[in-house]
């Protein structure tokens, strides 16, 4: 029986019923009594209200809510308003998604580029082969892009965001910008799965960025790493050896053996032999050959070696202020700059290479390859077998005793005879 209505319902037969079963008010709302077993078998009921209604000829339910949440005046309210929105050609359910989804957008856009950057580090750090990789994310992202869009909403990001990040630092340190650029292509794309954020990656390179940046290959060919005369060196090795930090060492013995400083700092005790004086760097560590590398060690990498501390929990050669990891990605820079202002590390590999083309006999392959280069010509697989590591001990030694030498000498007389 309805009342004037058309509603059957009242509040007290609602609260009677118990029976599992739907049970119609009217204008498409029903009670919906369903009875189910819990883990241990024992009966459970839920009382929900129901919509039903038809869209393009099909039968649709739509859920409203429980009979706890809801009395039976305010579901009439609720299907009411649903039968508006078919009045209007809506589909309810649809309605209501898309309801959901902008509030969760809403929320969203509170998250910020910092927050994202950060979550997406964390999810992907274990991946990284290695730890001076996972230094550089969040260094290059502090120094350049946290300062400009950090604070920002990650769903605010554009392409001029983007922008003023990149091009100041575009033609001065052209391969730190165009890593940071994909890092923060990375970024964005995961908030974009993650829903923080919608439409195209305002970092993308290609048919986007390409066209209002100069290419990576056009900038990098006047770019270099400010690097020392190798007569200024010896001097400095005097200075440096007088410094007690472990970044100190850490740059000595950089230098002493020619290596890069993610192969430095990344380089754990298991990679090191001292009794056979070898430094083998496995090829996942080595950043352009992708093969393995060793490096003979002189008498004063050892004495470094020798002397470091060995810290409980951390695997690497030169532990960093974080229990278990290596020292920071800059360290050696910022002694490096504390001395001689506008110089890299990176620099001193040129150096090395200059020193031992000018004022040795060493053959220019030995050379290359004691610098982990890929050496193009066709004696390079008989330098990368035993006889040339014996032929790059001798050039490192070579190099120990140039470095040990208080002043520099000119040029002309100080050549190397190979023994």
């Amino acid at each position: 029986m309805s009342d004037s209505n058309g509603y059957k319902l009242t509040a007290l037969k609602v609260a009677r019923l118990k029976t599992p079963g739907r049970y119609g008010d009217g204008h498409g709302l029903y009670l919906r009594i369903a009875e189910y077993p819990d883990r241990n078998g024992k009966p459970l009921r839920s009382r929900n209200w129901v919509f039903r209604f038809e869209r393009d000829g099909a039968e649709r339910w739509m859920g409203l809510g429980a009979l706890h949440t809801l009395s039976l005046a305010e579901a009439r309210s609720a299907a009411r308003e649903n039968r508006r929105l078919l009045l209007q050609g809506v589909d309810p359910i649809n309605a209501r998604k898309a309801q959901r989804h902008g509030a969760k957008l809403d929320a969203a856009r509170g998250t910020t580029f910092r927050q994202c950057a950060e979550a997406y580090i964390k999810a992907h750090r274990a991946g990284w082969r290695s730890a001076a990789h996972a230094e550089q994310w969040p260094a290059s992202l502090e120094r350049f892009a946290y300062p400009h869009v950090g604070h920002l909403p990650v769903s605010a990001i554009d392409t001029a965001l983007v922008l003023k990040v990149l091009e100041p630092i575009w033609s001065d340190v052209t391969d730190t910008a165009s890593r940071l650029r994909g890092r923060i292509e990375n970024i964005l794309d995961w908030a974009k799965v993650r829903e923080y954020r919608d439409g195209e990656n305002p970092a993308r390179w290609r048919g986007h960025l390409d066209k209002l940046l100069p290419k990576v290959s056009k900038v990098r060919q006047t770019e270099h790493h400010a690097a020392m005369p190798y007569a200024e060196v010896p001097t400095f090795m005097a200075e440096l050896r007088a410094r007690d930090e472990i970044s100190a060492r850490a740059l000595e013995f950089t230098i002493l053996c020619g290596a890069r400083t993610n192969e430095t700092l990344g380089a754990p005790w298991s990679e090191i032999d001292l009794r056979a004086k070898l430094w083998r760097i496995p090829a996942e560590r080595m950043k352009k050959s992708d093969k393995p590398h060793t490096v003979p060690l002189s008498d004063r990498a050892i004495e470094i070696l020798e002397a470091l501390p060995r810290v409980a929990g951390c695997p690497y050669l030169f532990p960093g202020a974080k229990a278990g990891q290596s020292l920071s990605h800059t360290a050696m820079l910022k002694i490096l700059r504390g001395m001689r202002p506008g110089l890299t590390v990176h620099g001193f590999r040129s150096t090395f290479r200059d020193w031992a083309g000018d004022c040795t006999n060493h053959a220019h392959d030995v050379v290359e390859v004691a610098l982990a280069h890929v050496v193009k010509s066709p004696v390079e697989r008989a330098y990368r077998r035993g006889t040339a590591l014996l032929k790059r001990t001798r050039l490192m030694a070579d190099w120990s005793r140039y470095l040990a030498k208080p002043t520099a000498r000119k040029a002309r007389d100080n050549v190397v005879a190979i023994r």
